[in-house]
């Protein structure tokens, strides 16, 4: 069988690697039918295909670029925002504290009013004690002043008035001892 395909080779003129001119021309008619064809429709497709996804990547890219200005413009607002709420609560902690301190003056000074009236108070119930504590002792003392005086000379000093003078006298001239001794 191998001898018969060489045998036919060999007996025409025709060379096995020299194709032959009709295959040739249907062959590039058909290879121009189908670069016609893919030119014509499959190409604009895939060029229409490229443009949607290039498009959609631009769009893509200008919608992130979008956002990402939003989000800019949102934390620098955020961070205006939380500047500002900082300041006032600074300002608003400052004023308590003046507050605080009026109220604490305010305080100290009813405090001390309040200490100045109860001590003018006190002063003026121990003056009024010790007015008391005099008189009852100079009438006290008199009384065994003129107890004793009359013991002592052996009648008894019944009038009042005269033991009364005798007493006040006695007394004065205490006290002007005692002022003359603390000078």
């Amino acid at each position: 069988m191998n001898q018969v395909i060489i045998s036919a080779a060999t007996e025409g003129e025709t060379n096995p690697l020299v194709p032959n001119v009709w295959e040739m021309g249907v062959v590039l008619v058909g290879f121009a039918v189908l670069m016609f064809i893919v030119v014509k429709f499959i190409v604009p497709m895939f060029e229409k295909t490229f443009a949607e996804r290039a498009e959609a990547i631009e769009g893509g890219i200008a919608k992130a670029e979008k956002a990402q200005a939003e989000a800019s413009a949102a934390l620098e607002e955020y961070k205006q925002q939380l500047t500002d709420a900082r300041a006032e609560a600074n300002r608003i902690r400052e004023e308590a504290r003046a507050e605080g301190a009026q109220i604490l003056a305010d305080l100290k000074e009813k405090a001390a009013a309040e200490s100045a009236r109860i001590t003018a108070q006190a002063h003026v119930q121990i003056e009024s004690e010790r007015q008391a504590a005099v008189v009852s002792l100079r009438s006290e003392v008199g009384t065994l002043a003129t107890t004793l005086a009359g013991r002592i000379v052996g009648e008894a000093l019944n009038d009042d008035e005269r033991s009364a003078r005798v007493v006040d006298r006695f007394l004065a001239d205490l006290e002007t001892q005692n002022a003359g001794a603390a000078k």
